[in-house]
């Protein structure tokens, strides 16, 4: 178990601290104020450290990308073949598969059963079937390694969304590039190193996603996403203000940080830590983010490549940030494109989405191989759950008991598939995949042993995989 450095930090009172200190917050703030010289001091701002250190294992990786499909994404119409499935349209499901199971907008209905909406062809010398609508990922099907067997346990989408990014269905827990920061320490200290990007399709209802999906818990809230935007001003309050310039914001922070420091010196106070290095942070990023943002900089063949003029709040704008991103060592990315809420014509949803993901996915992980990045960098693919193999009207409804996930680069066997649903494409039946199994892998990826990477958090010893066996998918792995 690892030992939280802050838990042990006292804590202190407005009135205790300004009263017992005869430096006091109100003293050197009118301090300021008179003599602003007094408090213009660098601040040294150490990197946070990590607290493994080695890694436990060589890692394989050094940074992720989650291209995450919210909303939830039909294995049946992109990675999951079901001949059989189309050859019962119309039929009865079988009881004997959904009989007594968690259904979610489909309860007490007549359950028939739904044909893939499109084919599938075979990609790639490994033959892999993948869905015809996304033939550029099929053009890398060797680099591709698609797990057909996952299983969640939350039904709707919010839920499920907190399970899948925190290991654990109850809000309060951190998120996995949280947990990666912790154990590993910065990779950069002019951007975050997780970083969140979202976008909206058109080929489905776009549910909406929390902050709190990226949130810190109980870890310091340093370690929390930071949210960028792909149009406008891509953090809020980073840019100056009208009429301050950079000395002039140098000088306020100098202040600020000042006053910041006092505070930790007498009462080691974690959040006053995180603020002194999220102010420094910012002061960077007014620097950095200009540069990382401007598309300009990128080759007309390359904007081409990806199918986006830069800056235009799309998925592919987005995949091709996050190719910018992982050059400047930002080490966990999270692209969401919420677009696959599929409830009703999801042969026409499918024909969207696809148009919008398929393209950009391809321009991503091609664009990472050309440059020598792929090797160390994990791409994963899906969403919270997959979708079910009965009608709901045109549609498919919400499901849990078996679905897929794509992952290529950061030492994945690519050309390969892992684990089956059953012929109906209901439940996953061969080498099922937790959850925390495939948190499990991608932290052994990173080179952290899940099992070595915990928190002491209200008396228990807290982990991003859980207190239920989790595996790591060794078959998987180069």
């Amino acid at each position: 178990m690892l030992k939280h450095p802050s838990h042990e930090a006292l804590r202190a009172t407005r009135r205790s601290f300004l009263g017992q200190t005869t430096a006091g917050l109100g003293a050197i703030a009118l301090g300021t104020l008179l003599r602003p010289d007094s408090v213009r001091a660098d601040v040294d701002v150490p990197r946070w450290p990590g607290v493994i250190s080695p890694p436990h294992f060589p890692p394989k990786a050094k940074r992720i990308i989650h291209l995450y499909m919210a909303g939830g994404p039909s294995h049946l119409e992109t990675f999951d073949h079901k001949p059989k499935l189309a050859e019962m349209h119309g039929k009865p499901m079988p009881e004997s598969l959904t009989k007594g199971k968690q259904i979610a907008q489909l309860q007490g209905r007549e359950l028939k059963c739904f044909a893939p909406q499109w084919p599938f062809e075979q990609y790639g010398e490994s033959g892999l079937s993948i869905c015809s609508k996304f033939p550029m990922m099929g053009s890398i099907a060797d680099k591709l390694c698609l797990i057909r067997s996952m299983k969640t346990e939350q039904i709707n989408h919010d839920p499920a969304h907190t399970l899948f990014n925190t290991g654990s269905a109850n809000p309060g827990r951190p998120a996995i590039g949280a947990w990666l920061t912790y154990g590993l320490g910065d990779s950069t200290q002019e951007l975050p190193n997780f970083v969140v990007l979202s976008s909206v399709g058109k080929g489905g209802q776009a549910q909406p996603i929390a902050s709190r999906q990226w949130s810190a818990g109980f870890l310091p809230s340093r370690l929390q996403g930071v949210e960028f935007r792909s149009q406008g001003e891509p953090v809020l309050y980073a840019t100056n203000p009208a009429g301050i310039d950079q000395k002039l914001q140098r000088e306020a922070i100098d202040a600020i940080q000042s006053l910041n420091r006092q505070y930790v010196d007498l009462f080691d106070d974690p959040e006053a830590q995180t603020r002194i290095a999220q102010y420094e942070l910012a002061y960077r990023m007014q620097a950095s983010v200009p540069s990382l943002m401007d598309i300009s900089q990128e080759p007309k063949h390359v904007l081409e490549k990806y199918g986006t003029t830069g800056g235009d709040g799309t998925f592919a704008g987005n995949c091709l940030l996050a190719r910018r991103m992982a050059e400047r060592d930002v080490r966990f990315i999270q692209v969401y494109h919420r677009a696959w809420d599929h409830h009703g014509n999801v042969k026409g949803a499918i024909d969207i989405t696809a148009q919008e993901v398929d393209r950009a996915t391809w321009a991503l992980i091609s664009d990472l191989e050309e440059r020598d990045m792929l090797k160390d960098t994990l791409i994963m693919f899906g969403g919270e759950f997959g979708r079910t193999p009965m009608a709901q009207g045109s549609g498919r409804d919400h499901h849990i008991a078996g679905y897929s996930y794509m992952l290529a680069g950061g030492g994945i066997k690519g050309g390969t598939s892992y684990g089956e649903t059953d012929e109906f494409g209901y439940n996953a039946v061969t080498d099922v995949v937790q959850i925390r199994d495939l948190h499990a892998t991608l932290l052994q990826l990173m080179g952290i042993d899940h099992e070595r990477l915990s928190v002491k958090f209200q008396g228990l010893d807290l982990k991003l995989t859980g207190v239920e066996e989790a595996r790591v998918l060794k078959e998987i792995l180069a």
